[in-house]
């Protein structure tokens, strides 16, 4: 990881104004790809806790979710990582292996990617919650049919039963207000069982924990609420293990959860990738990310300009 660079963002952090008085959330992480065939965006940093802080306080604040900073920092207390820790911030990202149009999210990683249709090369990323066990978030391609802002909220039969089978009954309907779980924004899929929305529980994001839905901070679906129109395409994968080009170097992010399947580090690379002409694979380095699952990049592989020097596209 290149320490400046670490330096550098912690730095900007307190510029922009984050004092310790609290902790004021971002609405989005928004990155420019300058070179339109990358598809690594961002930089990690280190972020020195301080007696009050959670790691949770520090992922609301970047746009990150518990499962983000579980992941890069598995020594440390997610709620009392103590004053003085060097926590990691993994502001740092692969982008799915799909089409850049549209909303993309990643079940694996519980990441939604935004990509405005009048700036190509910008790409907004939010941290999500997905559906939980039998009650998971359908994989497919979708489109937004129906926006709506202080929702209503009727929970399905499912949901209910599931509520009821804890002792918790729900009302039929769940008026606007500070404890609908929708929060004040709501955006419908096309498979109409489904929503984007806000929540009233923001701690939890970055979980699997919703009955199916996608759950975003309050702050981060206000935003993305006012940027979308219907019939926008959402595309809803799950991948693990994504690879991506920054220059010359490429990258491998893996977000392996509980019950993902760990596969081993020759099947991760794509074959047509590990036979191109020109690019060399770093074969212990892919070893290390997989085992680690650090959720973040690692450099794995170059282009080797002793060969044709010819693009390989981020889409496999």
């Amino acid at each position: 990881m290149r320490t400046k660079k670490h330096f550098g963002l912690a730095v900007l952090l307190s510029v922009m104004g984050w004092s310790g008085t609290g902790i004021p959330p971002a609405q989005a992480e928004t990155f420019r790809l300058d070179n339109p065939r990358d598809s690594v965006v961002g930089f990690p940093f280190y972020f020195t806790a301080r007696s009050k802080d959670t790691l949770m306080d520090i992922a609301r604040q970047n746009n990150l979710g518990f499962a983000d900073m579980r992941q890069a920092n598995p020594k440390a207390d997610m709620w009392v990582p103590g004053e003085g820790t060097e926590v990691l911030v993994p502001t740092f990202y692969v982008l799915p292996n799909v089409p850049h149009v549209g909303i993309i999210i990643n079940r694996a990683e519980k990441r939604l990617y935004y990509f405005p249709p009048e700036r190509p090369n910008e790409v907004q990323i939010f941290a999500i919650s997905v559906g939980r066990d039998a009650m998971g978030t359908p994989l497919g391609s979708f489109k937004i049919i129906e926006k709506k802002k202080d929702p209503i909220w009727t929970p399905g039969p499912n949901v209910r039963a599931s509520h009821a089978a804890r002792g918790d009954i729900l009302p039929a309907q769940v008026p606007p207000g500070p404890d609908n779980p929708l929060g004040r924004f709501a955006m419908r899929l096309s498979n109409p069982d489904y929503l984007i929305h806000g929540t009233s529980m923001p701690w939890g994001m970055g979980m699997e924990v919703s009955g199916g839905c996608i759950r975003m901070y309050p702050e981060g679906v206000e935003k993305l609420f006012g940027q979308v129109s219907i019939d926008t395409p959402v595309a809803i994968v799950d991948q693990p293990y994504k690879i991506g080009w920054r220059g010359d170097e490429l990258y491998l992010e893996v977000q392996l959860g509980e019950k993902s399947i760990r596969k081993s580090a020759r099947s991760v690379i794509p074959e047509t990738l590990q036979h191109a002409e020109g690019v060399v694979i770093d074969w212990p380095s892919v070893e290390r990310a997989v085992k680690e699952d650090t959720g973040v990049p690692q450099v794995i592989g170059r282009r080797n300009h002793s060969g044709d020097g010819s693009y390989l596209p981020m889409i496999f």
